[in-house]
């Protein structure tokens, strides 16, 4: 088996020209899928029981045990929790789970897939660098798992490598919104939401001379301000105007070293100038900012769909959510929705830990869904939808609505080459606290998708 880093295979032009084809598809099926209703359990992968004698058993108990390596940096609990409910009912499998720590889930499988050593189940990013492992053979195809046959075929398009291999399946419609505290809104005299970034920093003074924190920002994890802030600038600055950036980003000619790229750090910097943001917010990790909106000491935070069920029902206050307006006056904001972060199976097991990985990915998609989707109430990937999903409908609606929008990116990590993101991150918190000029981190970010373009480091 040739690893990434002895064998890069040139994927970009190739990834580029499916994404740009299904970029027009994807909204409106994603519009289609989230209308949908009715859900079916899964069980289309469980066929058969593992040869009890083949490598990935346990000694003198065969049983299979599958290693995972998770992305679930909220619900590791309930993942835990689907693994022993799934081993109960399957006692001949066994799930030893480790969840992910650091910025990105890139920087958790760098390493182990440099040595071909990725555990049985992983966490991936429907991005260049996931489908470079599905085409090096590192990652097993989803395409006969259930769970696959019931995502909408937007979402499918996401998962789909330049070799077609289908490389993961994710956890949900993904996109960054401002949750803010309906009372604290009225509190302030606030009668209408901001539908462009000016709109947005008067409705923050609003709340600051009303005595409120107006905005909670995970400064100390930058993996949010990279979702929220930078999605959102990146779709407005540049998506906006620039009909070809996927290709630029490819072949490293994407200007961001412009005012345009400037300016999507700039806006990320005003919310400090205009003091819209905690106390400490550079200290505050991904639960702290949580934490902080739930209990009602911050009137707005800027986090993702998948965070709802923490959000939307924060220490039972009205709560409501709107469309990031980093727009500028006059102009329609871009949406930015995709796919959340998904699993995949490793090719290097036997085919016994592939199929029992297979039956485990269909239970969780299946009679596990429960399990994990009512803590996050994030919005299932499945095309329908049944009245027991648990989340918020009117957070269901405005990302239908998104999705209907018409054309524009998904999240950051599904767009920048592997090791850009983990340069991003930097950039984001040096021009948060100060340390870096706007126009300074845009030219570094700029080099640095040049750099990677020149060496396919996707």
């Amino acid at each position: 088996m040739t690893s990434p880093t002895a064998r890069k295979t040139p994927i970009a032009a190739e990834h580029v020209a499916t994404a740009r084809r299904c970029d027009g598809r994807r909204r409106r099926l994603l519009a289609l899928g989230l209308a949908a209703a009715g859900t079916a359990w899964l069980s289309g992968c469980e066929r058969g029981q593992p040869d009890e004698t083949a490598a990935g058993t346990t000694p003198g108990t065969g049983a299979t045990v599958l290693t995972a390596l998770i992305w679930a940096p909220d619900w590791a609990e309930e993942m835990q929790r689907v693994a022993d409910a799934f081993s109960r009912e399957h006692p001949q499998i066994q799930v030893a789970l480790q969840f992910m720590i650091g910025n990105s889930v890139e920087e958790n499988l760098k390493p182990k897939a440099a040595t071909n050593s990725l555990p049985d189940i992983v966490s991936v990013n429907p991005n260049p660098y996931g489908a470079t492992l599905a085409d090096q053979g590192l990652l097993s195809d989803m395409g006969q798992c259930a769970a696959w046959g019931n995502l909408p075929e937007a979402l499918q398009a996401d998962w789909i490598s330049p070799d077609h291999r289908h490389f993961g399946i994710p956890t949900g419609i993904a996109t960054t919104l401002i949750y803010y505290n309906i009372d604290l809104f009225e509190r302030a005299g606030i009668g209408a939401l901001p539908t462009d970034f000016d709109a947005f920093i008067a409705t923050g003074l609003a709340l600051k001379q009303a005595g409120l924190t107006p905005l909670a920002l995970s400064g100390g994890f930058p993996n949010m301000l990279a979702n929220g802030p930078f999605s959102h600038g990146f779709a407005n600055n540049i998506v906006a105007g620039i009909p070809d950036w996927r290709a630029r980003i490819a072949n490293g000619t994407l200007p961001l070293d412009s005012p345009a790229g400037a300016g999507i750090f700039a806006r990320l910097r005003q919310l400090v100038d205009h003091d819209l943001l905690q106390p400490d917010f550079m200290q505050a990790g991904y639960d702290d900012t949580l934490r902080l909106f739930a209990d009602g000491r911050a009137a707005m935070t800027f986090q993702g769909s998948w965070a709802a069920g923490s959000l939307m029902r924060a220490r039972n206050q009205r709560v409501g959510v709107f469309a990031p307006p980093w727009n500028d006056r006059g102009q329609a904001p871009v949406p930015v929705i995709g796919s959340e972060t998904g699993f995949a199976i490793a090719q290097r097991g036997s085919e016994q830990s592939r199929q029992a990985a297979r039956q485990f990915i269909d239970y969780l998609y299946g009679r596990g869904m429960p399990i994990w989707q009512s803590k996050r109430q994030n919005i299932p990937p499945l095309r329908k939808l049944g009245e027991e999903v648990a989340g918020d409908r009117a957070l269901f609606a405005l990302v239908e609505r998104l999705a209907q929008q018409g054309t524009g990116p998904g999240l950051y990590y599904s767009y920048l080459p592997t090791n850009t993101i983990e340069r991003l991150h930097g950039l984001l918190q040096a021009v948060l606290f100060g340390k870096m000029a706007p126009a300074d981190a845009a030219h570094l970010l700029h080099d640095s998708i040049s750099e990677q373009a020149r060496s396919d480091n996707k």
